[in-house]
């Protein structure tokens, strides 16, 4: 789709949005990529929410607006105006969840977890032992700025919005990795155990009844025979 023809795309969300204001709570994802995340989106369409999945974040480039500092870019925007569920970045992304706590009272969170080495084992196999996505943006996530501007490249490769795997993430990084994976979820756990434990669910990814207890959290039924694993092997969860 050309710049123009995606630019009206937008406006005529605007304007239906506008018609028909939504009346559901925001849901945010905030589990790590490599979570479940994509299984999580794919879950919300199931029941008839609209969902802002990692294609919608990408070609509305809210990953660098967040790098930027510009939040309200991301909020203003008509995607973000008109879907329910917001899966992958840049939700899950360091402290963000406390600027959507505050800035959306309303709002649902949830926060899926895996036993640490087998989310650090997926990490390495997405992308060839590579890091995933875009490596300036992946630096300042993962606390390795130093290694990337180490890389002496020119000012094209920051605050961009490309996926280039640029650093290498091997089992020497495994300890730095499952810390701050470790870290960050317990860091997301006390917040709302402490200003609002009924807006976050939090389960383990593998949980035999994960699905229904999410839709009960979220206000639905669920049908006990369903199941969902999007992009096993292949793609950024």
């Amino acid at each position: 789709m050309g710049y123009y023809r995606y630019r009206v795309k937008l406006k005529l969300k605007d304007w239906i949005f506008n018609l028909t204001k939504n009346e559901k709570p925001k849901i945010f994802c905030l589990s790590f990529q490599r979570t479940g995340t994509t299984s999580t989106g794919v879950f919300f369409k199931d029941h008839n929410f609209r969902v802002a999945t990692s294609s919608v974040s990408k070609m509305n480039e809210w990953g660098r607006k967040y790098i930027e500092g510009n939040y309200e870019a991301v909020f203003e925007s008509a995607a973000f105006k008109t879907n329910d569920v917001f899966e992958d970045g840049p939700w899950w992304f360091g402290d963000f969840y406390k600027v959507l706590f505050h800035r959306f009272p309303d709002a649902k969170f949830i926060l899926l977890e895996r036993k640490p080495d087998k989310w650090f084992d997926s990490m390495m196999r997405h992308s060839d032992n590579k890091n995933p996505g875009n490596s300036f943006r992946h630096s300042k996530l993962y606390h390795r700025e130093r290694e990337f501007y180490n890389l002496n490249l020119n000012e094209k490769f920051i605050y961009n919005n490309e996926k280039d795997n640029l650093l290498p993430l091997t089992e020497k990084h495994r300890k730095h990795y499952t810390d701050i994976y470790r870290l960050r979820n317990n860091e997301v756990k006390e917040f709302f155990k402490t200003f609002g434990p009924q807006r976050l669910f939090n389960a383990r990814l593998e949980d035999e009844n994960l699905w229904c207890e999410m839709g009960g959290f979220s206000g639905f039924e669920v049908n006990s025979n369903y199941n969902v694993h999007a992009n096993k092997t292949t793609t950024e969860e």
